[in-house]
């Protein structure tokens, strides 16, 4: 039977995924979800050498490795290594996030795999970047997200540095590196040749810090920790209800004045002290609090419906459970079952962005480990003999 295509999008490139952990796994599932024929290539561990990425069951393994099939290949072998070459001599995508000094003593670096095949897209996720004074560092995303400033700007001010709540560097440099590849498949198609896909967590950290990079880079300003405060449109934040927190954001003086109007306190609008946005920013702690005094009157539910039917943007602020509940959500349908044989609950998270012709889908659960190494092999003119060959050595 043949595997089953997430879509159709990107059903003629092959990817292997040399990949662990998260980064590399989040740019891999881009891939996968859009129809590539993924093969996942499992690490032969020696005795008591854990798999990196967590249970091959749970929940987030489960979440960044559907759709793909799986083999198992020792690269630490030579006989592994020609196997493995004679993989990337037909495939279309490389794709690994080993610390940059790795991949070369393994001999499975890009220069080695253009060797055997110019038409490779190789893509490349490391800490720090492929070369520079830290590119032998280990990456990890705190690590980036302190480095590339994101935790100086998240938080309360004075109470320090925090860190975001998701792994946003990991996430980010697996997401700049599909774009990267799916722009070198692109221009393969012009010049008939691959090229080498980098990025690291740092460089992803930092360009996510978007305009207050810019800020400091074009105006010198050093963005400070705001809370939930928005830097420039306020009143902008979170704010208490009788039964929760809403958020209020209001961009421009119109729709201050009916945030105003629907909170009950028209006054705010003449009152010096916020009839102005430079006013507004400089008392906004006041705002704020005379703000959260109004809606702790009310329920959530109250706030969010009249202050979006006067035109003011508003929405609760949920814990994860209470966001799969909600209505819009469910529209989406951001959440998908997995089919699978075994009958397992498998539901997981969907891909956030529709094609109307080639949509994306959950095909296939995550493989266990190596589940298709006889197959892929046949696939790519192993013999059975030869198979067994290499299987008797303990190579796949």
């Amino acid at each position: 039977m043949a595997f089953p295509r997430a879509s159709q999008a990107l059903s003629r490139f092959t990817v292997l995924d040399l990949t662990r952990v998260r980064s590399g796994p989040t740019c891999v599932r881009q891939l996968a979800d859009w129809g590539a024929d993924v093969i996942k290539i499992d690490a032969i561990l020696e005795g008591g050498e854990e798999q990196m990425g967590g249970p091959r069951r749970g929940s987030d393994f489960q979440n960044l490795h559907r759709n793909k099939r799986a083999m198992s290949l020792n690269l630490k072998d030579p006989k592994g290594l020609d196997v493995f070459m004679r993989l990337a001599k037909k495939a279309d995508v490389v794709v690994e996030n080993f610390r940059p000094d790795v991949k070369s003593k393994l001999g499975i670096d890009y220069e080695s795999v253009r060797k055997v095949n110019p038409r490779i897209v190789y893509g490349s996720i490391s800490g720090f970047g492929q070369d520079g004074p830290y590119h032998k560092r280990p990456g990890f995303d705190q690590i980036a997200q302190g480095m590339g400033g994101l935790m100086s700007v998240t938080g309360a001010p004075g109470e320090g540095p925090m860190r975001v709540g998701i792994p946003v560097a990991d996430l980010t440099a697996g997401l700049f590196c599909a774009m990267g590849i799916l722009t070198a498949l692109l221009e393969r198609e012009v010049s008939g040749e691959g090229q080498w896909v980098q990025t690291s967590l740092l460089q992803a950290q930092i360009f996510m810090l978007d305009f207050q990079a810019a800020r400091w880079l074009m105006e010198k300003d050093v963005a400070k920790q705001a809370g939930n405060n928005h830097p420039t449109s306020i009143p902008t934040g979170a704010f208490k209800t009788s039964d929760g927190y809403i958020n209020i954001a209001t961009a421009g003086g119109r729709i201050w004045e009916r945030c105003a109007q629907t909170l009950g306190a028209p006054e705010f609008i003449t009152d010096p002290n916020y009839a102005t946005a430079p006013a507004r920013s400089k008392n906004r702690d006041a705002l704020n609090a005379a703000i959260t005094k109004l809606t702790e009157t009310k329920s959530t539910e109250t706030w969010v419906n009249e202050l979006n039917a006067a035109g003011v943007p508003c929405g609760p602020i949920y814990a994860i459970d209470q966001m799969f509940e909600d209505a819009q959500v469910k529209h989406l349908g951001i959440a998908q079952d997995v089919p699978n044989e075994d009958d397992r609950d498998i539901r997981l998270v969907a891909q956030p962005v529709t094609l109307s012709r080639t949509p994306s889908r959950m095909a296939a659960r995550p493989p266990e480990f190596g589940e298709q190494t006889e197959e892929v092999l046949a696939e790519f003119g192993f013999g059975a003999d030869e198979i067994a060959t290499l299987r008797q050595a303990k190579v796949v």
